[in-house]
Parts: C-alpha cells; structure tokens; sequence
C-alpha cells in the first residue's frame, strides 16, 4: 500500500486503487455526509462505496475543468435498480447533462443566448410580483409553512413565464416538475410509473406549444429556441423538448429547496435578515452566501473517460470519483471563517454551486436572479421572521435536498412594495 499524500520530492505515480485511504460513506447520488468531510480534514482523497472521494476546493476545480472525466450521476442513480425495458429515463433528445464533446459544444452555443444574465434579468420583475402575490396570502396572520406556501408554487411560475406557458398550467407544471423529479428520491422501482406519465404528458404539451410557436413566435423561450440558428444550424424538436425538460426539472427543484435553505438559515442568523430588509442592496453576496454555506447541490459525480493522471495518482477509466461541494465551499484552506454566515462579508472565491468547466450550470443567472429578489421580497415583508417550530428534511441520500417543511412566523401586515 501506497500512502496518499506523499512527501514532497518524492511523487510516484501509482493506482489510487492501490493507496491506503481513508473510506467516507456515500449516498447513491454521490453525496458525502458533512462530518465525514469535516473528518478528512487535509487527506485529498478518499475511498467510497462506488469509488473515490475528493472534498477540496481545488481538487474540484481541476477536475470538472477537466475534460476527460465526464458526468456520471446517471450511472450512479440507475446502479441502484434494474430499469429492464423501461423507456422513463429516456428523452426524445440528449440533454446538455448527457453530452460530452462536440455534441455538447454544439447543443450549449446554440442554447446559450437565452440563458445569459441579461435574459434572466428581463424576469425580475415578474419574479418581484408572484413573491408578493405569495406573500399576500399569508402576510395578515403573520405566519406560513414557507414550502408549501411559497417556495414550491415561486419557481415553476418563473418557469412557466419563461417557456410561454399561461398561469391556468402553472399547476401542471408544478406537478410534473415533482413528479420527474422522484428519479432523485433513490426509489425508483416504486416511482417509474408515475415519472413515465407525468414525461408523455410534459412532452405531449410541449410538442403543441412548440407547433403553435413555429407559425405565432412570442417572446418566451420555445420561440427563442425555434429562432436560435449559427451557421444554418438549428435545434430539432427532440432537443428542445429536452431542453425545456431540463429547464423545468433543474429550475425547479434547485430553487425551491435553495430557497427554503436559505430561509432556514436567515432564520438562525436574525441579525443578517434585519441586515438585508435594511440594506438590499446586499441581495447578490446574501445570495451567494446561502449558496456556499448551505446548498442544496452537496455533490457532483463524475466518470473517467480514460485512464487519468492528477496528482501523480492513476484513476483508470471507468473511475467513479464523488466531488464534494459542501466541502469545497467550506475548505478551511481557501475560505476565510469557512463556517461562518456573513452576508455583509465579501468572499474572493466564488462558490462552487453551480459547477465548472463546460459543465458550468446554464441557469445559474436565472438562478441567482430568483434567489435575489425572493431573499429581498421575504426579508422586506416578513420582518422578525424566526422559527415557528421545527422545520423537518428531506433524506441526507437525495441529490437535490432541502425542507420538506419549514414553518415560520414573522411580524404580520407588512404591505408589498411593487404598487408605487
């Protein structure tokens, strides 16, 4: 046996198969629990259940940077069931999560322009006025259960604006945003059933929306997917059903739980939520800082495409390696009070939510921009917002986790402020 971190001067390459590592548990989803990241203190790499664990902040870099080692939560998630004939993970096109390459390069340049910031700011006041209309249900009693009342109906609203979509088909969305999303919850022999209805009536919508689009374009996003075109090259229509697929399955769930997270956190730290309904202008650290300090992303898988050298250690191809993200956004070595909430603090890393490389989240800015002007709206009109007993959590095993619920109360009353 090999020891892992080998002296200076000293770097032999050798199987990280061959090391004497630590071992971290793991979810099927690549999800190392926070005390075993705590616990690996400077050891770079560990041993898991499927392969190997890495939860440095650089180390997380260097490899999603790289192009060699490819997404592999799919591999991972279907390890855990025989799928047989089942065609319910099958869309009519690859998605952006799928391709590696060209393929990939090609799909994302064509895409890419309406996910820019300056696209997702065109929603923020939309954003502004669904938070309110939230908020006016359940500003007079002073009190709510912020899943259900608000962060579960905020992001598919978003959505649905965004694809063109009429607020009378906000609720099916929503419905079938939480049941394509129960490929995550680790049960899908139980689960395949109701995910294979809720994608033929997704597509089977989308399809006619995408009809009408072709001869009424609007200004929403099928219209600018028909549009996009470089070099006389176009999106099929399985590609933007995917695509949309994607958008409505990555912006929903991310943001409701990253919302309910944040929340949460406010919650235990009132002097930075009187901070932001006093100051929003902090609305952008605030939300990266929730972002870095409790994510609802906690870990990345990836694949190596073929035998790979980092650190004079080998992992051949087929290589499972679980990247952590919660350790890499609290890596005492790169983070100053790695475990401090500061949101008057600037940081000059940059959280690692989001991803990197080619594979960098495309909705980030969508993203960020909900976060921010759900965080100001909440903070403005819930002011003395705290606990209003326990919240309770979806299992540690999930992929995308958050509250399942999160009640709270605050001082009731506080009227809206996008009438003026």
């Amino acid at each position: 046996m090999v020891v892992a971190n080998q002296p200076e001067g000293e770097a032999v390459t050798v199987s990280a198969y061959d090391l004497d590592l630590p071992t971290v548990a793991t979810s099927s989803t690549g999800v190392i629990p926070p005390e075993d990241v705590e616990a690996l203190g400077d050891q770079w790499l560990a041993r898991t259940r499927f392969g190997f664990a890495m939860t440095h902040y650089e180390d997380f870099f260097e490899i999603k940077r790289d192009r060699r080692f490819h997404k592999a939560i799919e591999l991972v998630q279907s390890s855990e069931v025989d799928l047989g004939d089942s065609e319910t993970l099958k869309d009519p096109g690859k998605s952006l999560l799928q391709l590696e390459g060209d393929e990939h390069t090609r799909l994302r340049r064509l895409v890419a322009p309406s996910f820019t910031p300056a696209a997702a700011t065109r929603y923020r006041e939309f954003m502004r006025l669904v938070l309110n209309d939230l908020v006016d249900d359940v500003s007079a009693s002073g009190r709510c259960e912020l899943v259900a009342d608000v962060c579960d109906q905020y992001p598919v609203a978003v959505i649905c604006e965004l694809v063109g979509a009429p607020r009378e088909d906000w609720r099916l969305f929503s419905r079938w945003a939480l049941d394509i999303n129960r490929r995550f919850d680790n049960n899908l022999e139980r689960d395949l059933p109701i995910i294979n209805q809720a994608n033929q009536e997704l597509f089977a919508y989308l399809e006619e929306m995408i009809d009408r689009r072709r001869s009424q374009p609007a200004d929403d996003l099928l219209s600018h997917l028909i549009a996009a075109e470089e070099e006389g090259d176009r999106l099929s229509t399985a590609e933007m059903l995917t695509m949309v697929k994607l958008v409505l399955l990555g912006g929903s769930d991310t943001t409701r739980n990253q919302l309910g997270l944040s929340v949460a956190v406010f919650a235990e730290h009132p002097e930075q939520w009187a901070l932001l309904r006093e100051n929003p202008e902090l609305a952008a650290q605030a939300a990266e800082e929730c972002l870095r300090y409790l994510g609802t992303i906690r870990g990345i898988t990836v694949l190596a495409s073929e035998d790979v050298e980092y650190r004079d250690t080998l992992f051949p191809k087929g290589t499972i390696i679980s990247l952590s993200v919660t350790g890499a956004n609290k890596d005492p070595g790169v983070w100053e009070e790695p475990t401090s909430f500061d949101i008057t603090k600037p940081r000059e890393n940059r959280q690692v939510i989001f991803g990197s490389g080619i594979h960098t989240c495309l909705g980030a800015p969508l993203a960020r921009a909900e976060l921010q002007e759900a965080l100001v709206v909440l903070a403005t009109r819930m002011p003395d917002l705290e606990f209003d007993g326990p919240p309770t959590w979806m299992p540690t095993s999930v992929a995308i986790w958050g509250p399942e619920s999160l009640p709270v109360k605050f001082r009731p009353g506080v009227p809206r402020t996008d009438l003026a």
